[in-house]
């Protein structure tokens, strides 16, 4: 795999900004090296189960059988789209595994998503699981001592708040275009996969700014990224033909479920 330095810029991108359209300038498998440590990795094409696991969970997904979070975004779209009678864009999300406190919401303990209780979400939710217990064997080749610090890390986590065994919790985006934020939530040290599924769609690229770099999430392609560590956002997600997505299928390490003992 090809080596990657990322080297710190300067940029005014602030949290909550908009990413704007910037193409792809990591487009090969590589890894991210940062102060000459490996930090994550990008490949274009996961392994064949993965692949298979991430064409199951994402039509699960896709379908009726999951409980989603739904929206319908009707402005701002480009002219172009209205051209070819694209109307809207549909955006959904789904969260899996484990929900931590927020008192400010009136939820003052941890809880495992209501979603595992959905008897038709259980297909999907057995695919993501062993989804990301694939993604950690593959941190495991390719970043063997971010494996076993994650894992140590892990070792403060109860069991019953694992999702696999590096993360706590999931969350699928369908066709969402992340403003510039910092998961400042995650436990740090740790690392995030995002997988990507894409039909008819071009855009729904990670940028980060401070490296001024871009990653082309294509289809079926998967990118382990501290993403506690900097600011980043996803780039506008344009479908090519009506019914055109672009869906990641995410799996992070929450800071609440670390024992503060």
């Amino acid at each position: 795999m090809k080596r990657i330095d990322l080297n710190q810029i300067e940029h005014s991108v602030k949290i909550g900004d908009q990413c704007p359209a910037f193409e792809p300038n990591v487009t090969e498998d590589c890894i991210f090296y940062a102060d000459g440590e490996p930090i994550g990795f990008f490949m274009r094409q996961m392994p064949e189960k993965m692949c298979k696991l991430a064409d199951l969970a994402n039509k699960e997904f896709r379908g009726k059988g999951v409980p989603k979070v739904a929206m319908i975004r009707t402005n701002g779209e480009p002219s172009s789209m209205k051209e070819r009678g694209v109307q809207e864009i549909k955006q959904m999300s789904t969260i899996l595994g484990s929900i931590a406190p927020k008192p400010h919401l009136g939820r003052h303990y941890p809880s495992r998503h209501s979603n595992h209780q959905v008897k038709s979400a259980q297909t999907f939710i057995k695919a993501m699981l062993l989804l990301a217990r694939e993604s950690e064997r593959l941190i495991d080749e390719i970043m063997p001592e971010q494996y076993q610090r994650q894992k140590e890390l892990f070792n403060q986590v109860g069991d019953e708040w694992k999702f696999g065994n590096l993360f706590t919790s999931s969350i699928s985006n369908y066709n969402i275009s992340a403003p510039f934020h910092k998961d400042g939530l995650n436990i740090q040290g740790a690392v995030n996969v995002i997988i990507t599924k894409r039909k008819n769609s071009k855009g729904g690229n990670l940028h980060i700014p401070d490296y001024n770099e871009t990653i082309d999430q294509c289809d079926n392609s998967i990118l382990v990224y501290p993403a506690w560590r900097n600011v980043h956002g996803v780039t506008p997600i344009e479908p090519t033909f009506e019914g055109g997505y672009r869906n990641s299928l995410v799996f992070y390490p929450l800071n609440a479920f670390l024992s503060k003992d």
